[in-house]
C-alpha cells in the first residue's frame, strides 16, 4: 500500500489530499507503509469523525434549503412540480454524501489494491524495456493534471458561488449559504477525483505505447536474432501489462459505480430544475439572474463533459495499441520470425476481446457518446418543461384577463 514509491502518485497525491479535507476520499497517508499501525487507526477514526460532522452539516444545510425553497415556491405560487423537484434535488445531495461514505468505509481495501496496482504498473512499465528512456515521461503528466484537473478545480471553486449564490433566494440566511456554497462545490469535485483516476491510466497506457514504438524503430533496422528475440519477450510483457490495465479500469468503474452514477443523476435533475426556475421568474422584469442561471448550467454540463471526454481520450489511446501492432506486423523482419508473429496474433486476439471500457459497474458507459445522450434526453425535458410552463402562463394570463373584465364589468 505505499504510494510513495510511484512517482504518478506522489504527481497526483497533492489534488488527492485537497479532495481528502473536503471528505470525498481518503487521505494518500492512510496508504503508506511507512504509518504504524496503531497511528493508522487513531487517523483512520479522527478522519471518520471528521467525515460524519460533514454529513450532519450537509443534513442540516439540505433541511434549511428544503424550509426556504417552500417558502419560494409560495412566494411565486409555483407550487406544481417545482416543489418536488426541488425536493428531490437536494435529498440528492445527502444520498451523495452518504453513498459516498459508505462507499470509502466498504472499498477501503479496494482503493488500497487501486494504489497498489498502478504503483506496480508503473514499475513494471519501467523495467520492461531496459535500453530505452521512459523515465522522464512523468513531467508531461505532471503539466497534464495540473491542466486538467488542477485548473479545473480553480476554476469550479471560483466560479459556482458566482453563479449559485444569488439563485439560493432571500429565505436562506447567510450563513446557510456559505455553507451550502461549500456543500455545492464539493459534490461537483468528486468528478475531479474520478478524472485524477483516468488520467492516471491514460498516463500508463500512453508509455505502453511509447514502447511498442520504440519496438517498431528497433525492428525497422534490426536484424540481429538475439536482439529480436529481446523484442518478442519485451512484447510479451508489453500484453501482459496491457491486460492488467484493463483489469483496473475495472476496478476503477467498480469503486466509482455510486458516486458517479449519483453524480450524474443530480446534474441531469439540476439542469431542468433551475430551468424551471428561469421560466418562473421570468415573469419579473426586475430578475438579473436569468444569465447566472446559464453558467450554473453551463458548469454542471461541463463538469460531466470532461469526465467523459477524459475517458474518451484514455479510450482512443488504447484502441490506437492494434495499429501500432499492424505496423510490427507488415515489417520485414517480421516475416523471418515465426515467433514475433504468433506473439503478434496473440497480442491482437487479446486486444479484440479486451475492449476497454469506462462504466458505473456495468449501469452506463462513461464516454462521449453517453454524455451525447444525457445532453438529448436532457433537451427532451426542458422541451417539454418549456411546454408546459407556457400552457400554465398562459391559462394564468387568460384568467388574469377574464378577471378584469369581469370587475370592469361589474363595476360598469
Amino acid at each position: 500500500m505505499e504510494v510513495t514509491r510511484s512517482r504518478l502518485l506522489n504527481t497526483a497525491r497533492p489534488y488527492l489530499q485537497i479532495l481528502s479535507i473536503l471528505g470525498l476520499t481518503p487521505p494518500p497517508v492512510f496508504f503508506t507503509r511507512t504509518l504504524l499501525k496503531r497511528r493508522r487507526g487513531y487517523l483512520i477514526a479522527g478522519y471518520s469523525c471528521y467525515l460524519l460532522a460533514i454529513l450532519l452539516v450537509i443534513i442540516y444545510e439540505c433541511y434549511a434549503n428544503i424550509v426556504a425553497l417552500h417558502q419560494e415556491v409560495d412566494l411565486f405560487r409555483a407550487d406544481d412540480f417545482s416543489r418536488v423537484m426541488g425536493r428531490t434535488q437536494k435529498i440528492l445531495v445527502v444520498a451523495m454524501a452518504s453513498c459516498n461514505q459508505l462507499n470509502m468505509l466498504l472499498n477501503f481495501r479496494r482503493l488500497a489494491r487501486i494504489y497498489e496496482d498502478i504503483a506496480d504498473l508503473e514499475k513494471d512499465i519501467n523495467n520492461s524495456l531496459p535500453g530505452f528512456s521512459v523515465r522522464g515521461h512523468w513531467w508531461s503528466f505532471r503539466y497534464r493534471i495540473a491542466i486538467f484537473v488542477g485548473l479545473w478545480i480553480v476554476l469550479l471553486v471560483g466560479l459556482t458561488p458566482r453563479f449559485t449564490l444569488v439563485g439560493l433566494g432571500p429565505f436562506l440566511h447567510w450563513t446557510n449559504k456559505v455553507l451550502t456554497e461549500l456543500v455545492l462545490i464539493m459534490t461537483q469535485l468528486k468528478s475531479a477525483e474520478y478524472c485524477v483516476f483516468v488520467l492516471l491510466i491514460y498516463e500508463l497506457i500512453l508509455r505502453l505505447r511509447l514502447i511498442l514504438q520504440q519496438i517498431v524503430v528497433e525492428l525497422e533496422d534490426c536484424n540481429c536474432s538475439p536482439r529480436i528475440q529481446e523484442l518478442c519477450v519485451t512484447l510479451k510483457r508489453n500484453q501482459l501489462l496491457v491486460g492488467r490495465i484493463w483489469s483496473l479500469v475495472g476496478e476503477i468503474g467498480e469503486y466509482f459505480t455510486l458516486s458517479m452514477t449519483l453524480l450524474f443523476v443530480y446534474n441531469g435533475l439540476t439542469i431542468p430544475h433551475v430551468v424551471n426556475w428561469a421560466l418562473i421568474k421570468s415573469v419579473n422584469p426586475n430578475d438579473c439572474c436569468q444569465y447566472m442561471r446559464i453558467g450554473v448550467t453551463l458548469l454542471l454540463s461541463i463538469n460531466i463533459f470532461l469526465a467523459c471526454f477524459y475517458s474518451e481520450l484514455c479510450i482512443q489511446a488504447y484502441n490506437s495499441i492494434p495499429r501500432i501492432l499492424h505496423q510490427i506486423y507488415c515489417l520485414p523482419a517480421t516475416e523471418d520470425y515465426q515467433m514475433l508473429k504468433m506473439g503478434l496474433r496473440e497480442y491482437s486476439l487479446q486486444m479484440q476481446h479486451l475492449k476497454l471500457r469506462f462504466t458505473c459497474g456495468g449501469l452506463f458507459d462513461i464516454n462521449l457518446k453517453y454524455f451525447g445522450g444525457m445532453v438529448v434526453t436532457t433537451f427532451g425535458y426542458i422541451i417539454i418543461l418549456i411546454q408546459f410552463k407556457m400552457q400554465v402562463f398562459a391559462q394564468s394570463k387568460y384568467m388574469e384577463t377574464a378577471n378584469i373584465s369581469e370587475m370592469k364589468a361589474f363595476n360598469g
